[in-house]
């Protein structure tokens, strides 16, 4: 995503988090993230770093979770397109680009 933005400032992204089951402590991650709505520690999450502990209650991941099962969401990266077209799995910024110019 940080690729895609460097190239098109006319992008944007909306990043739901969905912690998989098989990654510990990836839900306590993901709560911590939302809990202080911070990109430093998304960025850390994703760096293995440890987390802070949650310091709010909320449902959110709870909602995206319920969420992504509706949508028959899997796993991650999954990237859901302006047309409503879902692409799983990872793609480069010059692939993804692509994708969403051809989705509008």
């Amino acid at each position: 995503m940080k690729k895609v933005l460097e190239k098109r400032d006319d992008i944007a992204f909306l990043v739901m988090l969905y912690p998989l089951p098989m990654h510990k402590d990836a839900y306590k991650k993901t709560k911590s993230v939302i809990c202080e709505k911070s990109l430093s520690l998304l960025d850390d999450a994703f760096g293995k770093k440890s987390l802070p502990e949650p310091t709010c209650e909320t449902t959110a991941i709870d909602d995206n979770i319920n969420l992504a099962k509706k949508l028959g969401i899997t796993g991650t990266p999954a990237i859901i397109l302006s047309n409503g077209s879902l692409i799983p799995g990872y793609k480069d910024a010059d692939s993804l680009i692509s994708l969403i110019d051809k989705a509008k």
